[in-house]
């Protein structure tokens, strides 16, 4: 069907059902002249006569019943599909896919359950990756990951505040091995070693002296590539692990964990959700990113969403 058929049958549909050309083009608001002549060019392009016109009034003919009985409900049905669409743009709804690296998931899964009831009709999909993935490439909305890894031609947002690496260990296994006082004490203490899963190279440990950041060479036999891993060994006493502060509070605050070379931990920028830049950003982003910043407004401005 060519656009102009399309554009032409509902002047035909109104034309049918009030029996005229002026009160068509009344109701259309344009010249009864630009009806009739629609009109007539569709009869044109379809071959056959659809109207019978006298001086009085406007009739159908048989093809022109048939049309009108056959098009309507799908003009009507087609008129309702724009206003759900009209309606949907400002609601959140649909399958939102996030990329993210595997040591934002508590953040994210505290956050969680208030975005799924107050946002019941979308569908979230998080895929755990600490690389850096192709967002358009992987189909994802958006991504979460560390402020000093994003490239600078996407739009990034802080969804936590800055962050610190702690060293922590069970109370059990300090039992047994006597606290670090320096993090060069680290080369004789059994620590859990973090590898990249994307590159394969293992996290360094990082600290600050002097207001320099510097790396040590660390002890121990366990290599893990997740965070939750190595926080499940140095619960069970398996050796130290360095680990985003925020995310073993809980086990600090409990005495499960005891942290330790506390005046020698490194601060750093937080976790950034990211997305390309795009005119107009989706209700389903939107809400999620606006459900993660939330919190974050205890901690001063932060940037506005574009």
């Amino acid at each position: 069907m060519s656009p102009e058929t399309l554009a032409a049958l509902p002047v035909f549909l109104r034309v049918a059902r009030l029996g005229s050309f002026r009160a068509a083009a009344d109701q259309l608001e344009v010249s009864p002249s630009a009806v009739s002549q629609n009109l007539r060019a569709l009869e044109t392009r379809l071959g056959v006569r659809l109207l019978n016109r006298t001086t009085r009034r406007v009739g159908l003919t048989e093809a022109g019943e048939r049309l009108q009985a056959q098009a309507a409900p799908a003009i009507a049905a087609l008129a309702d599909a724009l206003e759900q669409v009209e309606a949907d743009r400002d609601r959140p709804a649909g399958l939102l896919r996030i990329n993210l690296a595997r040591g934002v998931w508590p953040t994210v899964a505290e956050r969680l359950p208030g975005f799924s009831a107050r946002y019941p009709e979308v569908q979230v999909e998080l895929f755990a990756d600490d690389g850096l993935s192709d967002l358009v490439a992987g189909g994802f909305d958006a991504g979460i990951r560390l402020g000093e890894c994003l490239s600078r031609d996407m739009v990034a947002l802080p969804v936590t505040p800055p962050l610190r690496m702690a060293v922590v260990g069970s109370p059990g296994y300090f039992e047994r091995h006597p606290p670090p006082r320096e993090p060069a004490d680290l080369a004789a203490h059994q620590c859990i070693h973090f590898r990249f899963t994307s590159s394969g190279r293992l996290v360094p440990w990082e600290f600050l002296r002097d207001g320099q950041e510097y790396s040590v060479e660390v002890g121990g036999r366990l290599i893990l590539n997740d965070g939750a891993m190595a926080q499940a060994a140095a619960l069970r006493g398996l050796g130290l692990a360095q680990l985003f502060e925020n995310n073993v509070a809980d086990d600090i605050a409990a005495g499960r964990l005891v942290r330790v070379l506390e005046p020698h931990y490194v601060s750093f920028p937080g976790f950034y959700i990211y997305y390309p830049a795009r005119r107009q950003l989706p209700p389903k982003l939107r809400a999620f990113v606006d459900c993660l910043r939330e919190p974050l407004r205890d901690h001063g401005p932060q940037p506005a969403l574009p």
